[in-house]
């Protein structure tokens, strides 16, 4: 199915609305949830490319809400570089935008991340295997990135394992999706998939997203965070398993 004029313009309001909620009151899921949804009706790459304005923007926003970040930085940045550099290799080697393929990979990454959610997974990350494993999980996730524009896996549970507290965690995540976003947008920009028309609805799917954070954050303490966690994973994984079904019944 495909939507055009004002059709397209409300749905993408709509989901970037409901994204940013749930980012507001979980603290992740806008690309999940934004890509995830807008996946059932565009090619992945072309949600991803909507996605990259209120990505960098809500990030950021969540990046610097915390203690220094000089420390994280440093501690993270070998594996920041591996999301650039696999982001960057998986968008040279990726099949056409609107490959059936694309699609499965989104429903695959979205099953991953909603069934570790439901499953309570939790890493524990030695310190001493940090400076193998930040470059390895890194460079998978950038490849993720680039085939289905979701950043979760396996950089969410891997920063979950390192021990780090709350406040940290929410900014390592920021660190992690800041960098994904930007080297999502230089993939799409090298394989020309971010054209004009793309840029000014990325902007116009800012305000929703804005929108949505704020509802969230309003109502993060009225209602218990852990039932709404579990709803959006069993979200993600029904979402996710619908995508991986789309290519066998067309």
């Amino acid at each position: 199915m495909t939507l055009h004029g004002p059709a397209r313009l409300a749905l993408i309001f709509l989901v970037f609305l409901l994204a940013g909620t749930v980012k507001g009151v979980v603290g992740l899921g806008l690309p999940t949830v934004a890509v995830g949804l807008l996946g059932l009706v565009m090619a992945p790459r072309e949600a991803a490319a909507l996605l990259v304005i209120p990505s960098l923007v809500t990030n950021a926003w969540q990046l610097f809400t915390g203690p220094a970040i000089g420390p994280l930085w440093r501690r993270l940045r070998p594996m920041l570089a591996a999301i650039v550099a696999g982001t960057l290799a998986g968008g040279m080697l990726l099949p056409p935008a609107g490959s059936a393929g694309a699609v499965a990979a989104l429903g695959g990454a979205l099953v991953l991340y909603g069934a570790s959610g439901l499953a309570a997974f939790r890493l524990e990350v030695a310190p001493r295997w940090e400076a193998l494993a930040g470059p390895v999980v890194g460079f998978a996730t950038g490849a993720v990135t680039a085939a289905t524009g979701v950043f979760v896996i396996p950089a969410v549970p891997y920063l979950g394992g390192l021990g780090l507290a709350r406040d940290a965690l929410v900014q390592a995540l920021g660190l992690a999706f800041t960098a994904s976003t930007c080297a999502l947008a230089a993939s799409l920009l090298l394989a020309g998939e971010i054209p004009l028309r793309s840029a000014g609805t990325s902007l116009y799917a800012l305000a929703p997203a804005l929108l949505g954070m704020w509802f969230g954050q309003a109502i993060r303490n009225r209602i218990r965070p852990a039932v709404f966690r579990r709803c959006f994973f069993i979200g993600v994984l029904g979402l996710g398993m619908h995508l991986m079904a789309q290519p066998f019944m067309q």
